[in-house]
């Protein structure tokens, strides 16, 4: 029971991980600011689909519960650099 419960978690920040999120400003890319904010943002894009794919195969209970905390890190991190780049 508890196992098809982890699996739909996982399935549920798969399909929320396939939902676009928002494209940075053109303007912003120009200045050497918005050129770290770029990468930043595809550096915490690039974990958080590792940490996505890592999950998925993920057996341990565990190292699981560890993936998922990182996403949420993750997520969070991204967050805040979609607010500093508006």
């Amino acid at each position: 029971m508890a196992r098809g419960w982890e699996s739909k978690s996982v399935s549920d920040q798969i399909e929320e991980g396939e939902q676009p999120i928002p494209e940075r400003a053109p303007e912003i890319d120009r200045s050497p600011e918005g050129r770290l904010h770029r990468e930043q943002l595809e550096s915490l894009r690039l974990s958080r689909s590792r940490t996505l794919a890592q999950l998925e195969r993920a057996s341990s209970p565990a190292y699981r519960q560890m993936l998922e905390k990182a996403l949420r890190t993750l997520e969070q991190q991204i967050e805040e650099v979609l607010r500093q780049i508006s």
